[in-house]
């Protein structure tokens, strides 16, 4: 589709005028050539990257900028970045004189470069060097502050440019994960559909339909990733940069992230608090989708119960602080806030069951999901293995507390909450 267009934004059936203040997309063989174009007015540029995306895209980038004032922030390829207090310091403080920022990378540097550019008032324009996730054009940068997963309003690049000659090449296990992102929207949207019944949520069906057909570009050329098929690489990164334009649009991450994104920060979050491995983002929210499927499975296996299940708080505060520590707290005051515990939607579920039921049984099974996913070699056996039955139980039943969002992981924690 011509995503450019997209950006011109509509005036849309669901009553709300859809925008995005975002100027080019280029995706497509030579796309970095456009940052002379771009940057054209800039004279001081400060590039962020880490040493492995710098060696991915930086002799192209220094070529297209040839003539400018450089600044260089290029965190160490050997160790994770993680986007916390550290690395926005980092950024921040060579930001003297500097006109508009080039980040070179991907997720974590997007979502840093994104922070940075939004709370200090200076453009960003991102030369994506895999397509590993939705967030190249979202408005949200997700960070790591204070120990928790924080997702901030932000603001949006100028420029996304995404050069398959450079994106074919990225690291295939980032290649998988922006497939398994893409995945992950069957349960993301069944969860938008569902909280609209539930919760009166708003909802858009130019959003929801438009990101389904990314879904379905993406499966129709998935014989291609593993290959690096630059038709096939180009329609991942299409789809992942419209579904960002998509979130925009809805002013919310709804249409792209829901239960399947809990349960993966879930995996990162205590992962990081622990010392513990996870998988990369895109690839846990892929296996996620699954645990998501077999979620719906059981809730239209059996007629729902007149009472829905709440412990003692002081039972439920424990089991959070052995599962979240110090950022236990936080997660229940986000909860509390916004009436989660003390919701009791028992009424309203056995009203509606047959309408709930409908909508779970429109997201594809999880022997589907594993099918999809064996395409481009993701096999949920790693996943079983790394985490174990404990932390999954766990995840199903304490990451929906991470966010303020009502999805699948609630309905079934008001009814399956009692049997861990």
């Amino acid at each position: 589709m011509d995503i450019n267009k997209l950006l011109a934004g509509i005036q849309c059936d669901c009553g709300r005028q859809h925008t995005c203040d975002i100027e080019y997309v280029y995706i497509e063989s030579g796309a970095v050539k456009h940052l002379s174009e771009i940057c054209a007015a800039y004279s001081h540029i400060l590039l962020v990257g880490d040493e492995n995306t710098f060696a991915a895209a930086g002799e192209r980038v220094l070529s297209a900028l040839a003539g400018k004032a450089l600044e260089q922030v290029i965190f160490d390829g050997k160790e994770l970045l993680v986007p916390n207090e550290i690395a926005i310091q980092t950024v921040a403080e060579r930001l003297d004189g500097v006109e508009i920022l080039v980040g070179i990378g991907s997720g974590v540097i997007q979502d840093l470069c994104k922070y940075v550019s939004f709370f200090h008032k200076v453009p960003y324009v991102i030369v994506a060097t895999a397509p590993s996730m939705d967030g190249y054009a979202s408005n949200g940068a997700a960070m790591i502050t204070h120990g928790m997963k924080v997702t901030y309003p932000a603001g949006l690049p100028k420029a996304i440019l995404g050069d398959v000659d450079i994106l074919k090449n990225a690291p295939m296990e980032m290649i998988k994960a922006g497939y398994g992102d893409v995945i992950g929207k069957f349960s993301a949207l069944n969860d938008w559909k569902l909280s609209r019944l539930i919760n009166g949520e708003y909802f858009c069906d130019y959003i929801y339909d438009l990101t389904y057909q990314q879904i379905q570009a993406t499966l129709a050329l998935a014989d291609g990733v593993l290959k690096r098929e630059e038709k096939s690489i180009q329609a991942l990164m299409e789809a992942l940069v419209v579904i960002g334009i998509l979130m925009s649009f809805a002013r919310s991450s709804r249409p792209a992230s829901g239960s399947e994104h809990h349960l993966s920060h879930f995996f990162e979050i205590t992962g990081i608090l622990g010392g513990q491995a996870y998988f990369p983002h895109g690839i846990d929210v892929a296996y996620s989708t699954v645990l998501t499927a077999e979620l719906r499975q059981k809730l239209l296996s059996f007629p729902f119960p007149e009472e829905i299940y709440r412990p003692a708080e002081t039972a439920y505060r424990e089991r959070m602080q052995a599962i979240y520590g110090p950022v236990a707290e936080g997660c229940m005051a986000l909860q509390q806030k916004i009436g989660s515990y003390k919701a009791n939607r028992a009424a309203v579920y056995k009203e509606k069951e047959a309408e709930i039921k409908a909508i779970l049984a429109e997201a594809p099974g999880a022997e589907e999901i594993q099918k999809m996913l064996s395409v481009v070699g993701l096999d949920m056996g790693e996943f079983y293995t790394l985490y174990g039955k404990e932390k999954l139980l766990g995840a199903i039943l304490y990451a929906k507390d991470l966010k303020d969002r009502y999805t699948v992981l609630w309905l079934y924690y008001d009814y399956f909450g009692a049997e861990e």
